[in-house]
């Protein structure tokens, strides 16, 4: 579906949009906060854009990060509740810029309540990157800020996506097959 110099290569804009709106403009500091585990690989990769830029340009503004563990899936199902783990220290975010990096919006539920439990903290302001977001007749009409790929409402592995923890080791994306979602599944 997207091969990973494709990927790479729209992590570089989307770094590039980033430290234009964000990092140029901003001299409160901002905290890079990961949404684990599908969004490690594109948080590290987009990360590193982000750095490169940083140094390269006249001014520099202090990056910080952090990680967070959301989970509403089983097997290929959203289980309708967003469990929340880890983020102990979200009193951190007080009156700083947060960029929550995610892997992939579905419907855009569990990134309103993430946003929603972001702003009791106080930030200065909350933006979201995602690598993909699905077109899907579910979706909230959520928007990320910055936003990698719109892919068809399917089940997405590589990259660090996972079903039930296979597949994380792709450098690309791919659909999984019903075979496949069988074969791999977790019985209940």
């Amino acid at each position: 579906m997207i091969p990973a110099g494709l990927i790479n290569d729209r992590i570089e804009r989307i770094a590039r949009d980033i430290v234009h709106e964000l990092v140029l403009q901003n001299n409160v500091g901002i905290v890079v906060l990961c949404v684990l585990k599908g969004g490690y690989k594109f948080f590290a990769d987009l990360l590193d854009k982000i750095k490169q830029l940083n140094r390269n340009s006249e001014e520099s503004v202090p990056l910080a990060i952090d990680f967070i563990r959301l989970q509403s899936y089983k097997n290929d199902k959203s289980q309708g509740e967003i469990q929340v783990i880890g983020g102990d220290r979200l009193e951190n975010l007080k009156g700083k810029c947060v960029l929550v990096v995610e892997d992939i919006i579905d419907t855009g539920r569990t990134m309103i309540k993430l946003k929603e439990l972001l702003a009791k903290h106080e930030p200065e302001c909350v933006k979201v990157a995602s690598l993909l977001v699905k077109r899907s007749s579910r979706s909230t009409g959520y928007r990320p800020d910055f936003t990698g790929f719109e892919i068809p409402d399917e089940f997405v592995v590589g990259y660090a996506l996972d079903y039930n923890e296979h597949f994380r080791d792709l450098s690309h994306i791919c659909v999984i097959s019903e075979s496949g979602k069988k074969k791999y599944a977790v019985s209940s």
